[in-house]
């Protein structure tokens, strides 16, 4: 099956890509005192220059005291690690890429220890306590205003820096999924209670974004269905039920929806091949991206963060175009193909699938 589909150029407003390819957000920890370096400068060129369309940074955390929940993340706040980032935009654009911040709070999930302030807990919907010691933080209306400002903020600063859009993580179990999810959101107040409650935060911090940066600045949100914590969860288990969660959203601001699944090749409802990026353009009319385990067998990427010996083989495209070729949905991320082989998308471009590289732990070691 031809590759074609997969290197034609999309246009969404001022948002134009040279390819369909996408290069997923992807934790990376290379970042001292949350500065991208010269290294993170070139890990990030080279992917444009290999045919990469579309660059979603690794999670950058917004200017919020509890944002940020692990070592060596980087920051999207404070001079240092802006003008880091400028020299990422303008390597990535001499390549005729686009580039994107992921942007990022990790509420609950956050420990006491870590930096920058390891007095600080984690903030989330809602609290726990452990021993007598706050170990997460309950959001207070004014915590809550002041996230959405440090989005909003951020936002307004990746387009001040030549950014060309920014992504929304609402994925994975972080701040804005632990709103949307009921196992983590036992709030009693205008953010608690049904899903479309819940969604209220998530909506009000888009139109904050929205209204910071203006009409024609690219917002991609991404959203998961699974958690970190349970990767059976699921926020919605109709296709009316999943309209009813995304209207809302789509509305505040959303241009794109980033459509995190596991495995994208796995039907999200029964009676419907669809996976969730096909649902969801199919629900709301916005482009989608599709994302999971794209280019490699295997397991997770979670598990490689683990002690592991296994290696995840380079595997077809076959199906991944044919639903591209349907128009299921517009965008393709890949994830650890392109972190082990940053010219994965020449190599598919230019039929030298025998010469990508296959993906182990030892990918995670350094920024190749």
């Amino acid at each position: 099956m031809t590759v074609k589909a997969l290197f034609e150029p999309f246009r969404l407003g001022a948002l134009e890509l040279p390819t369909r390819v996408v290069m997923a957000p992807m934790t990376r920890n290379f970042s001292p005192n949350g500065i991208p370096h010269e290294g993170v400068v070139e890990y990030y060129r080279r992917r444009a220059a290999a045919g990469v369309g579309l660059i979603v940074t690794e999670g950058t955390t917004v200017g919020h005291k509890a944002a940020n929940g692990y070592a060596n993340v980087p920051y999207f706040h404070g001079e240092e690690a802006l003008a880091g980032w400028k020299k990422v935009v303008d390597a990535v654009h001499a390549e005729g890429g686009k580039i994107v911040p992921q942007l990022w709070h990790v509420g609950a999930v956050r420990r006491l220890g870590v930096e920058p302030d390891a007095s600080v807990p984690g903030y989330g919907p809602s609290g726990k306590i452990k021993d007598g010691v706050e170990i997460v933080h309950e959001m207070t209306q004014q915590d809550i205003d002041e996230v959405i400002a440090a989005f909003a903020q951020a936002a307004k600063d990746a387009k001040a820096i030549g950014m060309d859009g920014v992504e929304i993580h609402g994925a994975h179990g972080y701040l804005i999924d632990q709103f949307f999810w009921e196992g983590s959101n036992k709030r009693t107040d205008q953010y608690g209670g049904d899903l479309a409650n819940r969604s209220r935060f998530a909506i009000e911090l888009i139109q904050a974004v929205r209204a910071a940066v203006g009409p024609d600045f690219t917002i991609i949100f991404r959203f998961s269905q699974w958690k970190q914590q349970d990767y059976t969860a699921r926020l919605v288990t109709t296709p009316e039920a999943l309209e009813a969660f995304l209207k809302p959203l789509s509305d505040a601001g959303v241009d794109i929806f980033h459509c995190s699944n596991r495995r994208f090749w796995e039907p999200e409802f029964d009676g419907s091949d669809l996976n969730l990026a096909g649902w969801t353009r199919k629900l709301t009319g916005k482009p989608t991206i599709t994302v999971g385990s794209v280019g490699l067998s295997g397991s997770e990427f979670m598990q490689f963060f683990g002690k592991t010996d296994e290696v995840a083989q380079p595997a077809g495209i076959e199906g991944l175009l044919e639903r591209l070729n349907k128009q299921e949905f517009d965008l393709v991320a890949v994830g650890r193909a392109l972190i082990v082989d940053p010219e994965w998308a020449a190599k598919i471009r230019d039929g030298r699938e025998s010469d990508i590289l296959p993906f182990s732990r030892d990918a995670l070691t350094s920024l190749a």
